[in-house]
């Protein structure tokens, strides 16, 4: 995919791509720091169609949930060959008994024999956390282990 940046003078920077019908999609990033959503429209990639403003916080819900499934899909691709080792994602929710607490306080792989690879929060990934990581609701943990290792760890960040 190729992401064009377009410097837009007193403004910000654009970057965006094209999508299959024509139509481009990005990012608008101001001087001042807010974000936007943007589509163009199919006939003049220079006018939206859609913009949605976000905040700090929704930018990076919505890069967790378009970069987690990718980092799955490579994982669950590089481990094919490997019978009975699955990857998955689990996310940390508010109200978890975890939420502010470290990685290893879960002893998820003590417990389980899932091992935790990444988390991404707010559109960043933390590769191979330590225990010493604090986790915060809205992370999604990207784990690797059995079917029943994953629901049982599933179960843990949910109840404890």
């Amino acid at each position: 995919m190729n992401v064009e940046v377009t410097p837009l003078p007193g403004i910000g920077v654009r970057k965006d791509f094209a999508l299959r019908d024509g139509r481009r999609i990005g990012v608008v990033t101001t001087r001042d720091g807010k974000l936007s959503l943007i589509l163009s429209k199919t006939d003049d990639p220079d006018s939206t169609l859609a913009e949605l403003p976000l905040s700090v916080d929704e930018a990076g819900a919505l890069a967790n949930l378009l970069g987690a499934p990718q980092l799955v899909a490579q994982l669950s691709e590089e481990q094919r060959d490997l019978p009975g080792v699955r990857t998955g994602r689990l996310s940390v929710a508010p109200g978890s008994p975890f939420d502010g607490r470290r990685l290893g306080d879960t002893a998820m792989r003590t417990r389980t024999k899932v091992s935790i690879v990444a988390v991404m929060r707010a559109g960043h990934v933390h590769p191979s956390p330590t225990p010493a990581f604090t986790l915060t609701a809205g992370d999604l943990l990207i784990v690797v282990g059995t079917t029943e290792g994953l629901d049982a760890a599933a179960k843990i960040l949910r109840s404890g």
